[in-house]
């Protein structure tokens, strides 16, 4: 922006005050360096450039420098003072701009994650953040043992590498609840799987969801829901798996949904494991370690940090207990889902 575009509102009084502080040698009084903060502020909320600016000043002091060199000394504290209180004036425009900014950008994907506006107005205030809600959209949650905000270096780093890295995308990244989320149109996959990858690194070790995409305006809330599911799914089935994808895990809501059912499953089948020496839960170990090892005695006994002998003598106990024999293919299936309900339920730590 060149000089001749800057306002010559900006400039109101400051060649006065430059001739006057050249005949006097006074110093500017407290109300001329307000209004020359106010003008700052007028200035960046029209959106002018602070450089362009600074040089109309510079110009304005060149075409009133006085011609007595005594002067000079005043004249150029003066300019100082002028465009010093003009940048902070300007500076905190721009910084209440920003605050505004992020309140509204806050508010939201509140109401975006908890359907709480209508939402063909929540469609319009959409397009400001680059998302086109008529989309179908999936969302990425990052999770870590630090809490993250909007301000930490952490999502303003993993933000910068999704700019490079795919552009203008229609890519939103926040923060939620002290988790990171990335949303992203559902056909956009490498997008989610590189915040996936990024964030798992970034958080030293963290966990992602990506829920599967879901259409329409309340598609990003269907997403988001199923992501933190899945992230609560993890910890509860101690998912090793640092990427977990929504679409990989709905067997476990299937089986959850009648929770009855299953609560009858699990005290049917694994209820007698309460009467072993030492309670259930090494025995429900065992058969998890198992199950996890693809019915691998060998390996389940390294995951257990058990001899073969040993591993081998608690199936046979539980085979005992249960009836049911976790080698025999006809009893595996009813064993395993009943030990997945255990641990959806979290039994035996809880009683049922």
């Amino acid at each position: 922006m060149t000089q001749r575009e800057i306002p010559e509102q900006y400039l109101d009084g400051y060649a006065r005050m430059l001739s006057e502080v050249s005949a006097t040698g006074r110093r500017l009084t407290r109300d001329e360096i307000e209004s020359r903060r106010v003008l700052g502020e007028r200035a960046a909320d029209s959106g002018h450039g602070l450089r362009a600016l600074v040089s109309a000043h510079l110009s304005a002091a060149r075409a009133a420098w006085p011609a007595t060199p005594a002067s000079a000394d005043s004249t150029l504290a003066a300019i100082q003072q002028v465009i010093d209180a003009f940048a902070e004036g300007f500076e905190r425009a721009q910084l209440l701009a920003v605050r505004q900014e992020e309140a509204a950008r806050r508010e939201f994907i509140d109401d975006l994650l908890y359907g709480r506006s209508d939402l063909g107005r929540l469609a319009e205030r959409a397009e400001r953040f680059g998302l086109r809600l008529s989309h179908a959209h999936a969302v990425a949650v990052a999770q870590a043992t630090t809490a993250y905000d909007e301000a930490d270096p952490v999502p303003r780093r993993l933000e910068r590498a999704l700019i490079a890295r795919f552009g203008d995308r229609n890519i939103l990244l926040t923060t939620k609840d002290g988790r990171m989320l990335c949303i992203a149109p559902g056909d956009q996959e490498d997008a989610l799987t590189y915040f996936a990858k990024q964030a798992y690194a970034a958080t030293d070790g963290g966990r992602v969801a990506i829920g599967r995409p879901q259409p329409g305006p309340g598609g990003v809330v269907q997403s988001y829901e199923e992501a933190l599911n899945a992230l609560e799914l993890a910890e509860r089935l101690e998912l090793d798996d640092p990427v977990l994808r929504a679409a990989d895990l709905l067997v476990y809501p299937v089986l959850t949904r009648d929770r009855q059912a299953m609560t009858d499953l699990v005290l049917d089948t694994l209820g007698p494991l309460t009467t072993a020496r030492g309670g259930a839960q090494h025995l429900l170990d065992t058969l998890t370690a198992y199950f996890d090892s693809g019915c691998v005695g060998t390996e389940a006994a390294r995951r257990l940090s058990l001899s073969v002998r040993a591993l081998t003598y608690r199936l046979e106990r539980i085979h005992k207990l249960t009836g049911a024999n976790p080698a025999d293919p006809a009893h595996r299936y009813v064993l395993q889902t009943a030990v997945i309900g255990a641990r959806l339920l979290d039994w035996p730590a809880r009683e049922l």
